[in-house]
């Protein structure tokens, strides 16, 4: 639990910097140059994912359970989870009707997918891996927000070609990883 934990705080803190140190950020990107900066923040980033992974693979291999979800709730997580895999499309393709309305849908889907694992399980190792995310994903719109207002940030309007495609490619996305990919991925298989 420690690894997943500490991965956990070198991942979530190198993508904090924007919430709590925008100042900083600035002021390191200014001095490093933009390649170096980016260079070091993928770097923190891979080691604290890698920790993560490492740290969540073996606290899976002695759960400790806070509770049983009903099984329900992992129905509802597979519809949350096809939601988020929206979202996350919403953020890489130009001209949709999420991105001009939310502005940052890559965290609401990253809020969603969240929210929708805490739903299905309910061991400390999950609550401990998805609360984190949540948590960080909240705090991480509204200041995205914020600073969206303090510079009059405007996203470009919505075409329905750019809805098509978002939908599109966030149902097959989530298609792909929920029949095939997580299973291999993860170990479990949330399709059966």
């Amino acid at each position: 639990m420690d690894m997943l934990l500490t991965g956990l705080v070198v991942f979530l803190a190198a993508h904090s910097v924007r919430i709590f140190a925008e100042n900083w950020r600035t002021h390191m990107r200014e001095m490093l140059g933009e390649k170096a900066f980016k260079g070091a923040y993928s770097v923190v980033s891979l080691i604290g994912l890698g920790l993560i992974i490492w740290g969540f693979g073996m606290a899976r291999e002695q759960p400790v359970y806070l509770w049983s979800p009903p099984v329900g709730m992992r129905h509802a997580a597979s519809l949350l989870t096809l939601f988020a895999f929206v979202l996350v499309a919403a953020a890489h393709v130009p001209g949709n009707a999420i991105k001009a309305r939310m502005g940052h849908p890559m965290v609401l889907g990253v809020k969603v997918w969240a929210l929708a694992h805490l739903l299905a399980n309910g061991t400390v190792a999950h609550v401990a891996l998805f609360g984190s995310f949540l948590v960080w994903a909240v705090l991480c719109f509204r200041a995205a927000r914020k600073r969206d207002r303090a510079n009059g940030v405007v996203y470009p309007a919505a075409t329905v070609r750019g809805n098509l495609i978002t939908v599109g490619v966030g149902v097959l996305s989530w298609a792909v990883f929920a029949f095939a990919l997580h299973g291999w991925l993860i170990g479990i298989k949330p399709m059966g």
